[in-house]
C-alpha cells in the first residue's frame, strides 16, 4: 500500500503524467453523465421492474454499466465495438491478407480500428432493434412512429460510438487502454447499489453465508493478482560473438512467459458470445409462428445465467477463446527464428525447429492452467450464489477479474512512464 501511495504521489509531481491522470478522471465524469441520461421514450419505471425480475437483464446491466437499467444513450455500451473487434480478430485468422495488415506497425492498426468501426455501425443497428422489440414485448415502450423509431435507433447508435470516442481518448492521451477502462468504471460504478440490495436481503441466516462469500472475495482477488502476475522464465544464453574488431561478451537473459497471456480478453470475448442465444430468445418468442416461439423460449429457459447450459457453454467458450488469443498474440516461430538470429540457445534445446516445439509445448501446459483458471473464475458467481443463497452478488468472479486486471494493467502503464522520465533526466 505505501509503494502504491508513492507511486501515485510521483505521479502527481509529474506535469505530464498529471494532465494524464486529469484527462482520463475527466473523461469518466462525462462517461458518468451520459448513464445518467435517458432516452425519453422508455418508461423507467416498467424497465426497472422488469431489470428486478430477469437476472439475464441485470449481468448485462453490470457490464455496461449501469447505462442499460436508466436506459441511456449510451445503453448498449461497448458491447457492439467488442464484437465487431472479435469478428476482425476471427476473420484474421482466416484471410492472410488481414493478418499481414495486422502486423503493419501504426498503419496496420490504423486500418484495423477503421473496419472494426465500420463492422460496429452494423451490428449496433441490429442490437437496437432487437433491445426496441424485446422491450416493447415487455410493454416498456409503448408504439413509436417512423421518426420516433429512428430517432430512438439513432440515438443508441450514436451513444455507442461516443462511447467507443471516449475510449480512443484515453488510449491516446489518458493512462492505459480505454476500452478496458470504461469497463473497469462501468463495473465499479456499479458496485455500491449492488452492494446496497445485497444489504436489504441479508438477515441473520445469511449473515454467515455474507462472510463466507466476503472470504471468498477476498481470495478470488488474492489468486487473481497471483494468476496475472506470475511468470514461467525460460532462460536464453547468448554465445560470445564477433562484428568486425569487436568482441561482444555472452549473457543470460530469460523468455517470461506469462501464466495468463490473454487477460481479460477471453472472458469478454466468451461474454458477447454466450449471452446471445437468451437475447435472440427473449426477440423471438413472441413471434406467432409456434415452431420458432417454441424454440426461443427453449433458448432463454436454457441458456439463464444460474442454468446449466448458460455455465457449461460460458466455461468452453473461455478455455477456446484463451488458447485463441494466446495464439494470436504469441509466435513460438518467430521468437525462436529471433533467438537464432542473435546468437542465442535455450539450454539443453537445438537452436530452430527445436527450439519452437518447445515453447510450443511450454506455452500450451501454461496456457491449459492460465484458460481452467480463466474458466472457472467465469462461472464463479453461479458457484457463490449457489453455495452462500445470495442472488444478488451476480458481479461475481468476471467483474473482479477484469476490476483487478485493469488495475494491475494501468498501474504498469504508469510505473513504465514514470521510469521512462527517469530515464530522460538521466540522459540530460
Amino acid at each position: 500500500m505505501k509503494e502504491i501511495t508513492e507511486k501515485l504521489q510521483l505521479l502527481f509531481r509529474d506535469p505530464l503524467l498529471k494532465k494524464k491522470a486529469i484527462f482520463t478522471l475527466a473523461i469518466f465524469l462525462f462517461f458518468r453523465i451520459f448513464a445518467f441520461l435517458p432516452v425519453s421514450v422508455i418508461d423507467l419505471t416498467k424497465l426497472k421492474l422488469l431489470f428486478s425480475q430477469n437476472q439475464f437483464l441485470s449481468l448485462l446491466d453490470i457490464f455496461s454499466g449501469g447505462t442499460l437499467i436508466n436506459f441511456s444513450v449510451m445503453a448498449l455500451g461497448l458491447n457492439p465495438y467488442i464484437n465487431a473487434s472479435i469478428i476482425l480478430q476471427l476473420l484474421s485468422a482466416i484471410f492472410p491478407q488481414l493478418e499481414q495488415l495486422a502486423k503493419e506497425g501504426e498503419y496496420g492498426r490504423f486500418k484495423m480500428n477503421q473496419y472494426t468501426r465500420f463492422l460496429t455501425v452494423p451490428l449496433t443497428i441490429v442490437q437496437a432493434i432487437g433491445i426496441y422489440v424485446l422491450l416493447k414485448n415487455q410493454q416498456v415502450i409503448g408504439n413509436l412512429n417512423p421518426f420516433e423509431f429512428f430517432s430512438f435507433i439513432f440515438t443508441l447508435v450514436a451513444g455507442t460510438f461516443i462511447l467507443v470516442w471516449f475510449g480512443e481518448l484515453i488510449s491516446e492521451f489518458g493512462l492505459g487502454n480505454g476500452v478496458s477502462l470504461l469497463i473497469f468504471v462501468g463495473i465499479v460504478g456499479r458496485l455500491p447499489i449492488i452492494l446496497g440490495r445485497t444489504a436489504l436481503t441479508i438477515n441473520q441466516e445469511l449473515i454467515f453465508n455474507f462472510a463466507v462469500f466476503v472470504i471468498l472475495s477476498v481470495l478470488v482477488i488474492a489468486t487473481v493478482v497471483f494468476v496475472n502476475e506470475a511468470v514461467r522464465k525460460i532462460p536464453v544464453y547468448y554465445a560470445k560473438r564477433i562484428k568486425g574488431n569487436r568482441v561482444y561478451q555472452g549473457a543470460t537473459n530469460f523468455l517470461p512467459l506469462k501464466l495468463n497471456q490473454a487477460g481479460v480478453i477471453p472472458i469478454i470475448f466468451a461474454v458477447s458470445f454466450v449471452l446471445m442465444p437468451q437475447l435472440v430468445g427473449n426477440f423471438l418468442k413472441y413471434v406467432k409462428n409456434p415452431f420458432i416461439s417454441n424454440i426461443a423460449t427453449f433458448l432463454a429457459n436454457a441458456f439463464n445465467p444460474e442454468g446449466f447450459f448458460y455455465n457449461f457453454f460460458y466455461f468452453i467458450l473461455v478455455i477456446a477463446f484463451t488458447f485463441f488469443y494466446t495464439v494470436i498474440v504469441f509466435n513460438p516461430q518467430k521468437i525462436a527464428d529471433e533467438i537464432q538470429k542473435h546468437g542465442g540457445f535455450i539450454p539443453g534445446i537445438r537452436p530452430g525447429l527445436a527450439t519452437k516445439q518447445f515453447l510450443e509445448k511450454i506455452v500450451y501446459k501454461i496456457t491449459s492452467v492460465g484458460a481452467i483458471f480463466l474458466g472457472i473464475i467465469a462461472i464463479l458467481p453461479t458457484l457463490a450464489s449457489k453455495l452462500t443463497g445470495m442472488n444478488e452478488l451476480v458481479i461475481g468472479g468476471t467483474g473482479i477479474l477484469i476490476v483487478v486486471s485493469v488495475i494491475l494493467e494501468t498501474f504498469k502503464t504508469m510505473e513504465a512512464q514514470l521510469i521512462m522520465k527517469s530515464y530522460d533526466k538521466f540522459a540530460r
